[in-house]
């Protein structure tokens, strides 16, 4: 009787590790808890430093302005600190949105739009910004509306003319929930979680930046 309680016991423990398995494979989200260091949550702790940041950038496109990089990298990181928001997430959905500032699609690069606000069609190609600070200042919010609830106020005057329109508040607490809400792309939280894979080889990096010189300086 005793002998065969454990059989069954085994039997037991090994479909539900198997269950369990299958489950995160199936989803995508096996690293969403940040395995590798860099959090997937919307509000989660970031990683990296501006220079890495621009580091990681450079890596995926060396033609880009190295100098335009690090300045909206240096923005990212103050404007996702005034809001509570991950500057990791944000800086990798902006290299999601404009195919690391190559843009091609609805928005151009003199908008200032950084993650497709208002991007729907040739008649409504997305909203501009009067600066690159502005243009992710309204990113961060939108991320803001989708990541907090609706007792969690912004602390900077409300320069995001679609913050109102995402309905119910804190709807992604994650990179993951951004799929078929922020965007109709089933995969695109698996998309950002891979470039922040991607990212956390440049958590530890210590290298140089080659800026050129300020001419204000």
């Amino acid at each position: 009787m005793n002998k065969s309680f454990k059989k069954c016991a085994i039997f037991a423990s090994t479909l539900i590790f198997i269950s369990i398995l299958f489950s995160c494979q199936s989803t995508g989200k096996i690293s969403s808890a940040g395995k590798k260091g860099i959090s997937r949550s919307i509000t989660g702790p970031a990683k990296l430093s501006a220079e890495q940041l621009a580091a990681y950038f450079m890596d995926a496109n060396p033609a880009a302005d190295i100098a335009q990089v690090y300045r909206l990298a240096t923005y990212y990181i103050e404007e996702s600190n005034a809001e509570g928001i991950n500057s990791d997430v944000a800086f990798a959905q902006m290299c999601h949105e404009t195919g690391f500032l190559k843009f091609g699609n609805l928005v151009k690069p003199e908008m200032n739009n950084y993650c497709g606000l208002g991007a729907i069609s040739a008649e409504n190609p997305g909203l501009w910004f009067e600066s690159e600070r502005q243009g992710v200042r309204a990113h961060i919010q939108h991320l803001h509306a989708y990541g907090t609830t609706s007792d969690v106020q912004l602390h900077k005057d409300l320069i995001d003319p679609r913050y109102k329109y995402v309905n119910p508040r804190g709807k992604a607490p994650t990179i993951f929930e951004l799929a078929g809400t922020w965007a109709a792309d089933r995969e695109y939280g698996n998309k950002l979680n891979a470039k922040l894979d991607r990212m956390n080889d440049f958590k530890k990096w210590k290298g140089k930046l080659e800026l050129p010189p300020d001419p204000f300086q």
